[in-house]
């Protein structure tokens, strides 16, 4: 699939506030610093659609993407969302301010009836953590796991990747047909291959 056209639909901190759920959606969350922003630039081929920021824990809203592309084959288009939210993890804010954002996560995760999937993203340079430990595990008791993004792939060697991908599976406890994609937003890498993986999400389920 080729994205076609990307906008920025809504910014949402409540359900109240979600646009209307016509469409299906599949989210993207990771720790502040894993560079979700450069991601969703690179897969849209916009250059400032997901604001990219040099202060991590920047996004603190739910960011309702509306996309259309078109498919490998050429012979349809597909409508969807992607929806970026809050990242995780970030040590500098408080806990209440931490607290609120879960609740807006959870609450979106938990109810909203078109969410397909969620792509998680690790910085394939280390181990995951625990918080992203946990945010799998979360997403496997909804059945939204299955698909991790490496991100910064440019930055290990290919024996590296190798191993740091294993250690990802490893750490996420992923099963045998869950799929790791190494990702590169500087060199432009990987993104062929996470489309096709969303492509394949979107048209299965129309």
């Amino acid at each position: 699939m080729k994205i076609n056209k990307s906008e920025l639909e809504t910014v949402a901190v409540k359900p109240a506030q979600y646009p209307q759920p016509e469409v299906p959606e599949i989210a993207f969350a990771g720790r502040s610093n894993v560079g979700k922003s450069s991601l969703l630039n690179l897969i849209t081929g916009r250059k400032s659609l997901a604001r990219v920021s040099g202060s991590p824990g920047k996004t603190r809203t739910i960011n309702f993407y509306r996309c259309s592309g078109k498919t490998d084959d050429g012979l349809s288009y597909v409508d969807f969302r992607i929806v970026d939210l809050p990242g995780y993890g970030f040590a500098k804010i408080s806990r209440s301010e931490s607290e609120k954002w879960g609740e807006m996560m959870e609450s979106y995760l938990e109810h909203r009836e078109n969410l397909l999937k969620v792509v998680q993203l690790v910085d394939i340079r280390h181990k995951p953590s625990a918080q992203d430990v946990q945010m799998y595990d979360y997403l496997r008791y909804f059945g939204l796991d299955g698909i991790v993004v490496a991100t910064k792939a440019d930055k290990v060697s290919s024996n590296e990747k190798a191993r740091n991908i294993k250690l990802i599976r490893q750490t996420l406890g992923m099963d045998k047909s869950d799929i790791v994609i190494p990702v590169s937003a500087l060199k432009r890498t990987g993104d062929s291959e996470l489309l096709q993986t969303l492509e394949k999400i979107v048209v299965e389920q129309e």
